[in-house]
């Protein structure tokens, strides 16, 4: 009698292993899981991730937005009609009812002015007997986009313009008028840019400070760890608002607002680096005993390149999602300074600045649209926080 000889067939190294007798074979869909990278993990994981998905969207509109501000604004950011004070927000119509019957025609409805009778007061209340024609991708003020590109085409603006960039001829104001007839909506759009930047910038010296001075606290250890953790200690140990006062207001009052743009960004940075730096600090002191790392320093690999190369890749998905979550941090404490009147200044257009305008109770209760921009705020903070929490989540693509 003869026994055959069974050989087992080998099985690739990144295949799931093979169920036990009385063990469910895993789906396929479930073994590619076993043999998916890092990055395709956390996509998935992200992807799942409903709110990050509408987050990243928002956030993607509202840059978009910025980038391309001088197009998507009716107006340039100063122009202004004295005529329309405080004028409310028009609603944009697309149909108009003709004699002929109901034709696509975009407009907005005009003003006619009344008198209040118990303040005796000038309103404008919106007409809806004029019809002002709208078109898009109208003729406008000229501007050069992205100070290179010389045009004059807008998404949308009334049929009739005005070639000055100083003066609104038609009134088309469909977020509203401020106090010097200027259009809030192109004034939200331009400070959009501002805003969503300077978070950006703060963001990007943040990072280089945090991972410079973390890296080297838990790197190095010892003295240097001491002396940087004293420093970060000291500098979160001052109260926020004062501190961001206190070096606001030490800016030159002669400094040109591109100059005081560039300040504001380096005060924010200088605060908020300390936080990045302690979750660097703490991932390099668990990590510089680790096996690559040592493999790395017997290889005769430098020390700067052990910390770019092998220990920040490490956590590079962590260092992300914390920079996704510190931008509305930013964004946050600009629009507070400058609704102080310690960070951007006048002609520059942010929204912190903007909501300079609803500092005045009076002012609100004549024009509550004055209050947009802070609704941008809120809409641009929610969006970045949803991002990052997705972020932070697909971080960790095997936790629950």
């Amino acid at each position: 009698m003869t026994t055959t000889e069974v050989r087992s067939i080998p099985r690739s190294p990144g295949a799931p292993p093979e169920p036990t007798p009385g063990q469910t074979a895993v789906a396929p869909e479930e073994s590619s899981i076993y043999v998916a990278s890092q990055w395709t993990l956390m996509r998935r994981k992200f992807l799942k991730h409903k709110l990050a998905i509408v987050g990243g969207v928002t956030t993607l509109l509202i840059y978009l937005v910025a980038v391309f501000a001088e197009f998507l604004a009716p107006f340039p950011p100063n122009a202004f009609s004295a005529q329309y004070t405080y004028a409310p927000p028009q609603p944009l119509h697309f149909f108009l009812e003709t004699a002929e019957g109901r034709t696509f025609q975009p407009h907005v409805n005009g003003y006619k002015v009344e008198v209040d009778p118990v303040a005796l007061r000038r309103t404008f209340v919106v007409d809806p007997e004029q019809v002002i024609a709208v078109r898009f991708f109208a003729r406008g003020a000229p501007y050069k986009m992205w100070g290179i590109f010389e045009s004059n085409l807008r998404l949308i603006g009334p049929v009739e313009y005005d070639q000055d960039p100083d003066r609104i001829k038609i009134p088309m104001y469909l977020a509203g008028a401020d106090r010097l007839g200027r259009d809030l909506l192109s004034r939200i759009v331009f400070g959009t840019r501002i805003s969503m930047t300077i978070g950006l910038v703060g963001v990007t010296v943040s990072f280089v400070l945090g991972i410079l001075l973390g890296g080297m606290s838990g790197y190095y250890a010892g003295s240097v760890d001491n002396i940087i953790q004293r420093v970060i200690e000291f500098l979160r140990s001052i109260p926020e608002i004062p501190l961001w006062m206190g070096l606001a207001a030490a800016l030159p009052q002669t400094w040109s607002p591109l100059q005081v743009y560039f300040g504001i960004t380096i005060i924010l940075s200088i605060i908020g680096w300390t936080g990045l730096a302690r979750v660097v600090r703490g991932r390099f002191l668990s990590l510089r005993t680790e096996d690559f790392v040592m493999s790395a320093r017997l290889d005769g690999n430098s020390e700067i390149r052990i910390i770019w190369v092998h220990m920040v890749p490490s956590f590079l998905s962590h260092i992300i999602a914390s920079l996704t979550l510190a931008i509305p941090g930013m964004i946050l404490a600009e629009t507070a300074l400058s609704f102080l009147g310690l960070g951007l200044r006048p002609p520059i257009v942010s929204w912190g600045v903007l909501l300079q305008e609803a500092q005045n109770i009076r002012s609100v209760a004549t024009a509550p649209w004055l209050l947009l921009p802070g609704v941008m705020v809120v809409i641009a903070v929610l969006a970045l926080n949803f991002l990052g929490d997705g972020m932070r989540d697909a971080a960790d693509p095997y936790g629950r």
